[in-house]
């Protein structure tokens, strides 16, 4: 809003004149809501226009800037060239006071409206970036959720098609092939589809164009002078490298080389022998008020310079007081719009960094929960899938066929929730139940010793650790006992066979992440061909296992 103020005034005020008129205060005070607050209506534009031609030259600007800001499409633009082209009918008839009024209202215009509308544009852009972001993710987990379907779901929907035909060799090839893709699920996110930017496409055009009529304003004043066209020519173009969108608290790339040529260039304007351009000098204190705080004074040490070769040469103290102002008020508009431009690049910025955070976290969810989630429930059908080869009795190949399908099916519901981010109907009673079933169809002996825990969040961690477990004894052991306990002190797997081990997955890593990052601490230790996995978690169990202090609850 301070930015905003400051390039209003600029814009209103002239020191040879420092009391408006009544209709041009009008005009101004409008103006200022239109700018300032919320409050704009077409009515109050209607004001603007009538009064106009008796407000004069001065009111063109904030009239222009009007029109862009409450009209919508091409009638904004009608109004704006009508506006523009008004501001010559007030002014006496030479070819510079024409120019500059219609340079003025054009560049005025531009001005007003972009800090205003950059302004509202970087305001909506915070607060939709919440938004954004969880569009993002929405976006994400629909391309999970296509990946997951054609990597993991068509496998699930094999196998139960399979199991209906009794196809148990299929069955087993289809659900070693799916837990190799649930195993490769990449964690790094996917490149995010183009989403909609609210990033004004008139930014930099802006920019360009203000610093294009001022100098077609300069070249004017000139009378098309090769030699004070070159400077000026050179002033505007550094200056507008010098207001381009960059990094906060970085400078322009060469920036001591082409600031020394710009107070160069500008002190040759001014030294210029004939009647010089005092207005370039508010280009370069812009360009010092663009580089921080720590060049503000440069910037008011250009000014002073400016009225100090002015009254060297003889100026009186009104046209040297108008010109130090116009020098001012330059610098401003020029420090206000590229400001204002840098500003809502930064936010567009932030809020694609925000995203892009938080599309590549859900992609890890995604990627843990499916490896932790799935893998067990594929390895059990691979497991029981191969036990029925080996079997003989129709009924009991019929009954490992039905836990198969049993298996797919929840499998399948698993998969859905975890695109969608739902709690899972994990439980632990339920997991230590599957555990022992999948465990003894594979031939391993299963003790479970259990005391008591909470149920709900709690319950389902340890149901997912237990879950992990359990895969990695029958994917990297030839266990042929496990022994499952459950205490107030924690989670332990402990299993034999572990000198057979047959790889090593990241499943483990991935448990260790859930479990410290509610506080808790998963551990793993192979000594004599035993292999134990536990999990220290009283955040959890709300247990205190040293007996010393009382341990909050999750």
């Amino acid at each position: 809003m301070l930015i905003v103020l400051l390039v209003l005034v600029g814009v209103a005020f002239d020191p040879l004149h420092p009391i408006p008129g009544l209709p041009l205060a009008v005009v101004l005070a409008v103006q200022a809501l239109h700018c300032l607050t919320p409050w704009r209506n077409r009515w109050t534009l209607a004001v603007q226009v009538v009064l106009l031609p008796w407000a004069g030259p001065a009111a063109a600007g904030p009239v222009a800037a009007s029109s862009l800001l409450l009209l919508r499409g091409w009638p904004r633009w009608c109004l704006f060239a009508g506006v523009v082209a008004a501001a010559a009918l007030l002014v006496p008839a030479t070819p510079f006071d024409i120019g500059l009024a219609l340079l003025n209202a054009l560049c005025q215009g531009l001005v007003l409206f972009g800090v205003t509308r950059l302004r509202d544009t970087r305001a909506a852009v915070d607060s939709v970036r919440a938004e954004l972001v969880a569009r993002a993710v929405s976006d994400e987990r629909s391309r999970a959720e296509r990946d997951l379907d054609d990597a993991i779901g068509v496998g699930l929907s094999q196998i139960i098609a399979h199991a209906t035909r009794r196809n148990l060799a299929e069955i087993v090839r289809i659900s070693r092939e799916t837990a190799a893709l649930a195993r490769a699920i990449p964690e790094r996110a996917t490149p995010a589809a183009a989403q909609e930017d609210l990033m004004p496409r008139l930014a930099l055009p802006i920019l360009a164009v203000v610093h294009g009529g001022y100098l077609v304003l300069s070249l004017i004043y000139v009378g098309g002078r090769p030699a004070p066209s070159l400077i000026a020519t050179g002033i505007l173009g550094l200056q507008f490298y010098h207001s381009l969108p960059r990094p906060p608290g970085e400078l322009p790339r060469r920036a001591p080389w082409t600031t020394a040529a710009l107070v160069a260039l500008t002190v040759a304007t001014l030294f210029y022998p004939g009647q010089p351009y005092p207005q370039l000098a508010g280009f370069l204190a812009g360009t010092f008020l663009l580089f921080g705080r720590a060049w503000w004074p440069a910037a008011a040490a250009a000014v002073g310079l400016l009225c100090a070769i002015l009254a060297a040469r003889g100026y009186p103290i009104g046209e040297n007081l108008y010109w130090g102002f116009n020098a001012v008020a330059i610098a401003v508009m020029v420090y206000g719009l590229a400001t204002q431009t840098r500003l809502v690049f930064e936010a567009h910025q932030t809020r694609l960094a925000l995203a892009g955070i938080a599309v590549a976290r859900e992609r890890r969810r995604i990627s843990h929960d499916v490896h932790d989630l799935l893998g067990q429930g594929l390895s059990a059908i691979t497991v029981r899938a191969e036990l029925a080869c080996r079997l003989s009795a129709p009924d009991a190949v019929d009954e490992q066929i039905a836990e198969i399908t049993s298996i797919a099916g929840h499998q399948l519901r698993a998969l859905r929730a975890i695109t969608l981010d739902e709690e899972s109907d994990l439980s632990l009673d339920a997991e230590i139940t599957s555990a022992r079933s999948i465990l003894e169809a594979a031939g391993i002996e299963v003790t479970v010793r259990r005391a008591p825990v909470n149920e709900g969040r709690r319950d389902r961690l340890l149901a997912i650790v237990l879950r992990e477990a359990v895969t990695n004894v029958l994917r990297h052991s030839a266990a042929t006992c496990c022994l499952i306990e459950i205490t107030g002190d924690g989670l332990q797997v402990r299993n034999d066979g572990a000198g057979g081990l047959r790889g090593k997955g990241r499943g483990t890593a991935n448990l260790v992440a859930r479990v410290a990052a509610t506080g808790g601490e998963l551990t793993t230790a192979g000594h004599g061909g035993t292999y134990e996995l536990r999990v220290l978690y009283p955040a959890v169990l709300d247990g205190d296992p040293d007996g010393v202090e009382p341990v909050p609850r999750a």
